[in-house]
């Protein structure tokens, strides 16, 4: 009898770079590998979308269109080149109009891409009614999602196979056109049983040839028996990673999986492994210079009790490091278990695994609720569609006062609709006003990035990777950024602004001495007229000047880290007598940014 024929997506060029590197990794340094991964006769990859879009404008400089166009032009007009979409988020981490989720759909389609596997985080099947309808339109394959997770202990109500039932009975209901249907694990914290029984009951609900997958992350060290549980069940499909961007907080590797199916009668791609040993030895050499995060190949015992995904954990450990708050992170993931208990139970997947990592941040740095994070706290309100089961009562009223605003039941697409700097034309006029050409691309590149979108486009973004130092003495890495400083010499506090050298990593631009050349402040803690940065991170916007009155409470500058926006306030009212910081700046905790009169 023959083997039955099980579809492999390779993911290394999309979740693989994400779940590893963060999703930084710069284009000309991964085409030889996709050459090697054609020859080696794989004909399915996941090649953008995700993280895979935001991060190569925010940290590579690149074009994430451009890059598409370059994958497909190298494996030919017949691989299945798919895409991950986030429902009425689609690539982003906010929600979208109704027409920036058609010009998603439109340009992804126009740029390369066959399939798109679309989800919500929320599980709420409003999120992907139009989504769905228009990937289907502009004749792309919609692979619809069922998100899954296993909830920390002692919490009961959603994500069990009769949950995922009700999803999948909803997801028919609505008549969403779709090709393929995927079970998608980010955090890889569902047990093999509970994926058997789902799969079972999928296979027994959908119509009899429909293309049913898994796609799940080592992050809990049980992904190959859930493989094995989806494929005993009757699943069509798996996703396979390569190495050194496989196993770990990615997905199980090529190779590991051909090796556990041997004598069963799965052929899984037809692919052969001596080619995929050479194309898995072409990618190494590529990506030899790239730091890897020592997370990222371990398999973590917490992650079922605090459920971050793959996709998300190095891509939140890389912002750390770039903060020097990289000691943190083992108290923001046990914060987390906390945080998904209270918060509904969303799918810990992006957007809502960022969600749940923010407000675990805040958290541990702030203490406990005392500062909601904006996604999260949007999230419990209803922002973002209908969570699984209801927030924590008191979660809810806290969000409700710190952000401003009071709990919804409207659909996330329609308060999208409704809000004018969601709209095409506000973006339009933004491009504009930037002296920027008005193209389809160019609207879904600011729409989606924002500020960091519009610095692209008029060339002024900067790359951000890291990579390990060829001159340093021990296994270094080096963050290769240009960037603005505040440094101390000899006790005068100096503005420099630094660049990649030539030798030691950075060559000095300019100097300006400042006139402060009192630091201790910034060692010891605050001075009276001092206003300090409560946390470390990047000058995103300076909101006062030297000579404007503020109020105890106003903010003064906010910072940008872990993808959030943190607000410097002031402490007591007074005037300003000075900003000590330049945009675009680095901090650290308890430095001084601002002063009093």
């Amino acid at each position: 009898m023959a083997k039955k024929f099980i579809d492999v997506m390779d993911t290394t060029f999309r979740d693989g770079f994400q779940s590893v590197y963060g999703a930084r990794v710069l284009m000309n340094d991964f085409l030889p590998a996709l050459e090697a991964a054609k020859e080696a006769g794989i004909e399915h990859f996941e090649f953008g979308g995700g993280a895979r879009f935001q991060s190569l404008y925010f940290y590579l400089n690149e074009d994430a269109f451009a890059m598409m166009d370059k994958f497909r032009s190298i494996v030919g007009p017949k691989a299945n080149l798919q895409t991950l979409s986030r429902g009425v988020n689609t690539v982003t981490l906010d929600t979208g109009s109704r027409e920036l989720i058609d010009l998603h759909a439109k340009l992804f389609k126009k740029h390369g891409t066959t399939t798109i596997r679309n989800f919500d985080a929320l599980n709420d099947v409003e999120n992907l009614k139009y989504s769905g309808e228009r990937i289907a339109h502009h004749g792309l394959k919609h692979e619809v999602v069922v998100t899954m997770m296993d909830l920390p202990n002692g919490c009961v109500g959603a994500h069990d196979v009769k949950f995922y039932e009700k999803i999948l009975r909803e997801i028919l209901d609505a008549d969403i056109p779709y090709h393929s249907v995927c079970f998608k694990d980010a955090s890889g914290t569902s047990s093999p049983q509970k994926v058997y029984e789902t799969i079972k009951m999928a296979r027994k609900l959908l119509p009899e040839k429909t293309h049913i997958r898994l796609h799940t992350h080592e992050t809990a060290g049980v992904s190959v028996a859930c493989y094995f549980a989806a494929l005993e069940a009757g699943a069509d499909g798996i996703d396979l990673a390569a190495s050194p961007v496989s196993g770990g907080t990615s997905q199980p590797d090529i190779l590991t999986m051909l090796h556990a199916v041997k004598g069963k009668n799965y052929d899984l791609g037809g692919l052969d492994v001596e080619k995929i040993l050479k194309y898995e030895s072409v990618l190494n050499d590529c990506l030899k210079e790239y730091f890897l995060p020592p997370e990222a190949v371990q398999v973590s015992p917490l992650i079922p009790f605090s459920p971050m995904p793959g996709g998300a954990l190095t891509a939140n450990t890389q912002m750390m490091r770039d903060n020097n708050i990289l000691d943190k992170f083992p108290e923001v993931i046990l914060a987390m278990r906390e945080v998904v208990q209270k918060g509904g139970y969303g799918t810990s997947v992006t957007p809502v695994s960022q969600f749940y990592f923010q407000q675990a941040f805040n958290n541990v740095m702030f203490g406990k609720w005392k500062k909601i994070a904006d996604g999260y706290g949007k999230m419990v309100l209803g922002y973002f569609g209908k969570t699984p089961v209801t927030p924590d009562k008191e979660i809810i009223r806290l969000a409700s006062e710190q952000l401003g605003l009071k709990p919804t039941k409207k659909h996330a697409v329609d308060i999208a609709d409704k809000d004018e700097t969601k709209s095409l034309a506000h973006v339009k006029e933004i491009l504009k006003q930037n002296k920027i050409k008005v193209t389809d691309e160019n609207v879904f590149i600011a729409a989606a990035c924002k500020e960091k979108g519009i610095a692209f486009l008029k060339g002024e973004a900067k790359v951000n990777v890291r990579k390990i130092d060829p001159n340093a003495k021990t296994n270094e890495c080096k963050q290769t950024q240009s960037g603005r400083y505040s440094v101390v010499v000899n006790g005068s506090r100096y503005n420099v602004e630094v660049s990649e050298g030539f030798n030691d990593s950075v060559q000095i631009k300019s100097i300006t001495e400042v006139e402060n050349k009192n630091v201790k402040n910034e060692a010891l803690g605050a001075g009276k007229n001092d206003i300090v940065a409560n946390l470390p991170g990047a000058v995103h916007k300076i909101l006062a000047k030297a000579g404007d009155s503020v109020k105890k409470g106003q903010a003064v500058v906010v910072l940008e880290a872990m993808k959030m926006e943190i607000e410097v306030k002031a402490p007591r009212d007074g005037v300003i007598a000075s900003i000590e910081v330049t945009k675009g700046q680095s901090v650290a905790n308890n430095q001084v940014v601002a002063k009093f009169r």
